[in-house]
């Protein structure tokens, strides 16, 4: 599930702060390529839900819910955790089109907040 409690707090940047050595400019790339990537991702994700392929829709889950985890959203992780492992197993496969409903909308208050992020740091550089 996703908390939206953390909706309008700051983005936790740890692990990319780790990752990158602290590099303002490697932040901003790493949050400019997940707001490239995500859509394309999401997209293969609704549209292997609208054709029912289950293992397609494990595959898209599995490639996202790094991603959040990047960006210090864990509550989306695991909430594309349970979407993988649904698919992949087959249970409740009825519930995954509200999931990535969820999801989705999700998306686009992440997309908010990382633009947030991306101004901090940009008076870093």
């Amino acid at each position: 599930m996703i908390d939206i409690n953390k909706n309008n707090a700051p983005l936790d940047l740890s692990y990319l702060r780790d990752m990158s050595g602290d590099s303002a400019e490697f932040m901003i790339e790493m949050i400019d390529m997940f707001k490239q990537q995500t859509p394309l991702y999401m997209s293969d994700l609704e549209q292997a839900l609208q054709e029912k392929d289950w293992l397609k829709v494990s595959s898209c889950a599995h490639k996202i819910k790094p991603t959040f985890a990047y960006v210090g959203r864990e509550d989306a992780k695991d909430h594309m955790q349970i979407m993988e492992s649904s698919a992949k197993e087959l249970k409740n496969v009825e519930g995954l089109s509200t999931a990535y409903q969820e999801i989705n909308e999700f998306v686009q208050v992440l997309y908010r907040q990382l633009d947030e992020a991306r101004n901090q740091l940009s008076k870093e550089l």
